[in-house]
């Protein structure tokens, strides 16, 4: 432990028993200190399902130790559920009931390799002696491909479209597979490198993509064994299909083609011609097109939505109209996500959450107008102590105008605050509005925490967008460090105690912050980040092929001399002897993404310049932890870290399975070989 770096006000505090360098106001001004384990431990339940004929309803719940299937009848109380699944190591990260309800579908890895494969499982087959629960059987039993869902008939429920990459790991070839006999058809064999495929709601393979040689995207019809090219944008523009209409003509397109269209819209597009028709764009003009809504029932469109600073539905069905209005009223300041839903869409599953709520669980009768409570993900959180998540703007280096997220710990003036800027990973996606787990457990230990949606995030247009290609580490990282010193401006920030954290883009952007701006922090933790463009993308895995000419366009095609150069130059690894501050690099060792060596090369690298590094791999992680027991312990460090270095609060006790995990995947850095030589 060490001292407080810096005091607000005019008064000296003493450290808790439980803290460390708490650099702020009176200790017993702030809430008291969340267990880590309520945060991040195994949620007590949570995806819970309806089967269609509303007889059963499936959750996730750990069942010795590890996150599995269970079932429960609708009407029994949930102590009555009984596990059907028996993962013994990797949870289980997601499953659906088939259409007729006959049986629980799920997909899963091995020690996060990511080739998942789909297994079916009837709930309510007789378990045969000796074991706890049914026999689950692998559709896709094939060593070292990954499986990917891409349709789920409507005509004949025993039927499962998915795409397998056996014949040639960089394309999934199509096959149709019943469910109830795991039987394997094939139905196209992927020559043309297409790498998305849209098959109708009778069952019809109608249209597929493809990319171009520009890294854009082509469209094409299906035609027997033919394929006509019908709509295609440039890699600076968006095109995909997200469904199809009813009346079999007309499939649903979400494009911003076209130089004079920034934001993506909603149209309809014919499969056969490529002739396109505006549905909608956004109404307030701010942000892209978010999703839209179907009836599971009559495939007709209920709703779409955007999302903006907070979310925005609009509705084209009034019943259902009706029914979120009303949900709204008995669930005021939540956002209301719908579930799954009975096959009359009589009975719906109902979540609602909010900045300051991890959620609640509710079957809605929309019939009856009744919503039960069902469970609580973390029924233990304290949710009184949680903190709101504010909206902000700012100015980067350029003028562009940069939105993000504040989350401010309570009980102490936002004065002088210790800050840790959280990058989202991607780095094509963004951050919302809502409960954010490490922002709140951040938070709850002192820090104010920044979450930005720099330049490159999805969602606020192509030219936002686009604004980021081939500026990683350059003005992408110039969005987080210009939020730090808005803050800092603010007077919010203590300029000497800033830290940065985040995974995947996020871990590159923790790299790079340490690196390119070495006085902004004191403290870095980066999570299966990249240390070196040009390894990265010669790493990258072989079904993300259709990806990789992107890739070379938003970050740099490592077959050019000029662009090697860029991204040798905007490589942290090259730049690790400016370091001036503590990092902490998190691995797991069976990341097909972020290779092991990533972090590997930048811990040597350090060592070889005597920089302080901690360095922690599991053995049996991917790009990221999914084990409970390896994430309570890397946070468990994390936390200490930052508390060591930023001054906030961190919570000394750990369970003795975490303590024991945290010794086993904590790396002695004077041992660290390239290679694992």
């Amino acid at each position: 432990m060490e001292n407080t770096k810096r005091l607000l006000g005019a008064f000296v505090i003493g450290l808790s028993a439980v803290t460390s360098g708490l650099a702020a106001a009176k200790e017993d001004s702030m809430p008291p200190l969340i267990d880590r384990e309520i945060f991040f431990g195994n949620p007590e339940m949570m995806s819970a399902k309806l089967s269609p004929d509303g007889q059963w309803i499936s959750f996730l719940k750990p069942f010795n130790g590890v996150r599995n299937i269970w079932v429960k009848k609708t009407d029994e109380p949930f102590d009555k559920a009984r596990p059907v699944t028996a993962s013994t190591t990797r949870p289980i990260p997601s499953y659906f009931w088939s259409r007729d309800g006959r049986y629980l579908l799920y997909v899963q890895d091995k020690g996060g390799d990511e080739n998942y494969h789909v297994y079916a499982l009837d709930p309510h087959a007789e378990v045969a002696a000796g074991k706890a629960v049914p026999d689950a059987r692998n559709l896709t039993e094939v060593d070292g491909v990954r499986a990917e869902i891409l349709h789920l008939s409507k005509v004949d429920p025993d039927l499962l479209f998915v795409g397998i990459n056996d014949r040639d790991p960089a394309w999934h070839d199509l096959y149709r597979v019943k469910i109830s006999t795991g039987e394997r058809t094939l139905i196209r064999e992927n020559q043309e490198q297409i790498s998305s495929w849209y098959i109708d709601l009778q069952d019809r393979l109608r249209m597929v993509s493809k990319s171009t040689p520009d890294g854009g995207t082509q469209l094409l019809s299906v035609s027997g064994n033919g394929l006509k090219p019908v709509y295609e944008c440039s890699y600076l523009e968006h095109s995909a299909i997200t469904g199809f209409h009813p009346d079999g003509d007309k499939a649903y397109l979400v494009t911003n083609k076209g130089d004079d269209v920034d934001l993506t819209q909603f149209m309809f597009i014919n499969p056969d011609d490529g002739s396109v028709e505006l549905i909608e764009s956004d109404p307030e003009k701010q942000v892209d097109f978010g999703s839209a809504w179907f009836s599971e029932l009559t495939d007709e469109l209920i709703a779409t939505s955007y999302r903006g600073d907070k979310k925005r539905v609009y509705f084209k069905n009034k019943q259902w109209e009706a029914d979120y209005e009303w949900l709204k009223q008995q669930l005021p300041g939540h956002e209301i996500g719908v579930g799954s839903a009975t096959r009359d869409e009589s009975l719906v599953m109902i979540n609602a959450n909010s900045d300051t709520d991890p959620g609640a669980s509710y079957l809605f009768d929309r019939k009856a107008k009744t919503l039960d409570f069902l469970y609580r993900p973390r029924p233990d959180m304290p949710i009184e102590h949680l903190v709101k998540m504010e909206p902000i703007r700012y100015p980067s280096s350029d003028g562009l105008e940069i939105p993000a997220y504040l989350s401010l710990p309570r009980g102490v003036p936002a004065r002088m605050l210790p800050l840790i800027v959280y990058s989202h990973g991607g780095p094509w996606s963004r951050d919302t509005w809502g409960y954010h787990s490490f922002a709140q457990f951040l938070a709850n230990r002192g820090y104010a925490v920044l979450n930005v949606n720099f330049r490159g995030s999805t969602g606020y247009g192509k030219a936002f967008l686009n604004a980021g290609n081939r500026e990683w580490g350059d003005k992408m990282q110039d969005d987080l460090t210009w939020g730090v010193k808005y803050l800092v401006a603010k007077g919010i920030a203590d300029p000497k105690r800033v830290g940065i954290m985040g995974g995947s883009y996020g871990g590159y952007a923790t790299l790079a912050g340490m690196t390119f701006t070495p006085d902004v922090y004191a403290a870095g933790c980066s999570i299966v980040g990249p240390s070196n463009l040009l390894t990265l993308m010669d790493s990258i895995p072989p079904y993300w092929e259709s990806f990789r000419k992107r890739m070379y366009q938003r970050v740099g095609n490592p077959d050019i001399e000029a662009d090697r150069k860029e991204m040798m130059r905007q490589s942290p690894l090259n730049s690790a002897h400016k370091i001036k501050a503590p990092l902490m690099i998190v691995q797991g060792k069976n990341d097909p993404r972020v290779k092991e060596a990533e972090s590997e090369q930048i811990v040597i690298a350090m060592r070889e310049l005597g920089l302080p590094v901690q360095y922690i791999n599991a053995p049996d992680e991917g790009h990221g932890f999914r084990r409970p027991v390896n994430n309570m312990a890397f946070i468990a460090a994390a936390e200490e870290f930052f508390a060591k270095h930023l001054g906030g609060r961190y919570q000394k006790s750990m369970p003795e399975d975490v303590a024991r995990r945290l010794k086993e995947i904590t790396v002695d850095v004077s041992t660290v070989k390239l290679g694992g030589e």
